[in-house]
């Protein structure tokens, strides 16, 4: 970890708890509180539309305003509409401002989060970046679902499933301390040169993808890489409660070692890519490694009673592969090292795609294939990702 940053890994850790306190149940909840499922999906679905426009707007802000600042324009908008959502949405039963107030929240994770993301690639030595991004992801993860899932597991049967969401909120607090003890001068000022027109610096955070088409070809695969996992969210829950016949509190451990897997391994492959190989990491371990991981996990739970613990260690089996993503920020950088922060806002805006194209696959294709169906669209989506890494060859695959 690049010492200067610390206090950002330790904030990024925090608010993504507040984001995971949810991830495991509000699905079920929602279904529970009258909303059909095509309804939470459509939900959701507009969550993930907002999150991966702001998750591009992280980067182009970033050149403007520095990461800093857009660091903290996520977090009053988390809070704000985190709040409205409460009160004024789910309270009150009121299906149009859950869908508006879910999705203006959709904005407030990944201009904190990703905007820590292009303060590290711009202000991380060379030769630390590569083990900095698997800091990141472990912090990431460990929050979002990790821990956030963990503590709702404590936290529903003893104050109930609303209640748990307001606790959320300690934590964004807590980021909000973290923030202010980051220092680092880098990413208090914009990136962007100075005098540079913003209309073009925001421009240029778009033309980059066809301008140099491997950074294109990289936000896809970043697209492809947590979309099953979020797509998940919506649909495995009730599955996993309704159909195959496990506990609330069953799915959430299954859900919690899934995450602790992800988090341990996103530090290992971040180790692992840089001996192996960036780009066979990715392709290998991410895009053929997560294919099959996830008609393993559907098909372990197709058992008569299903196997728990098959389902389990299935799960860990994806979350593993999941990490293996990781490189990818490396490979975008070195595609364009003198455009760090563009290259930037298109992995990032492939992050919060996968926020939109997880659910929107989910909502789509359920009425019509089933979660079978569904998860082999997941699989097959990864084994085209495995296909298009092959392709961004850069200068350090030798």
């Amino acid at each position: 970890m690049y010492p200067p940053l610390a206090w950002g890994f330790v904030a990024v850790l925090l608010l993504m708890c507040a984001c995971g306190v949810e991830s495991g149940f509000l699905s079920a909840y929602l279904v529970a509180r009258g909303m059909s499922a095509s309804a939470v999906a459509v939900v959701f679905t507009v969550y993930g539309a907002t999150a991966a426009f702001a998750s591009w707007l992280s980067g182009a802000l970033s050149e403007l305003w520095g990461p800093k600042r857009v660091m903290y324009v996520g977090l009053v908008i988390w809070v704000v509409f985190h709040v409205a959502l409460l009160t004024l949405g789910i309270g009150p039963d009121n299906y149009a401002l859950i869908l508006l107030c879910y999705g203006m929240r959709g904005f407030g994770y990944p201009l904190f989060a990703y905007g820590f993301l292009v303060w590290i690639t711009a202000a991380t030595p060379a030769r630390q970046l590569g083990t900095s991004l698997g800091w990141f992801w472990f912090a990431f993860a460990g929050g979002f679902p990790t821990l956030g899932s963990l503590l709702a597991t404590y936290s529903i049967p003893l104050v109930g499933q609303f209640r748990t969401l307001w606790f959320a909120l300690i934590f964004v607090a807590l980021a909000g301390c973290a923030l202010l003890g980051l220092r680092e001068p880098i990413g208090s000022k914009r990136l962007a040169p100075a005098g540079e027109n913003p209309i073009r610096t925001l421009l240029s955070s778009v033309t980059i993808a066809w301008q140099v088409p491997k950074i294109g070809v990289g936000g896809i695969v970043r697209t492809i890489n947590t979309s099953a996992q979020l797509g998940f969210l919506v649909f495995l829950p009730v599955y996993c409660t309704r159909t195959i016949g496990f506990s609330l509190s069953q799915w959430l451990r299954l859900l919690t070692a899934l995450s602790v897997v992800n988090v341990i391994f996103n530090l290992l492959f971040g180790v692992i890519g840089d001996k192996f190989g960036w780009r066979k990491t990715v392709a290998l371990f991410g895009g053929v490694g997560c294919g099959i991981s996830t008609l393993a996990l559907y098909y372990s739970m197709q058992g008569h009673p299903a196997n728990y613990m098959l389902a389990v260690i299935s799960g860990m089996f994806f979350g593993a592969m999941l990490s293996a993503y990781t490189p990818l920020g490396a490979i975008m950088v070195a595609l364009a090292p003198g455009r760090k922060g563009a290259a930037m806002s298109i992995l990032n805006l492939g992050a919060g795609a996968s926020a939109w194209v997880g659910p929107a696959v989910a909502g789509i294709f359920l009425p019509l294939f089933g979660v079978g169906g569904v998860m082999w669209i997941y699989a097959v989506l990864y084994f085209i990702s495995a296909a298009l890494t092959w392709t961004m060859k850069v200068p350090e695959d030798k």
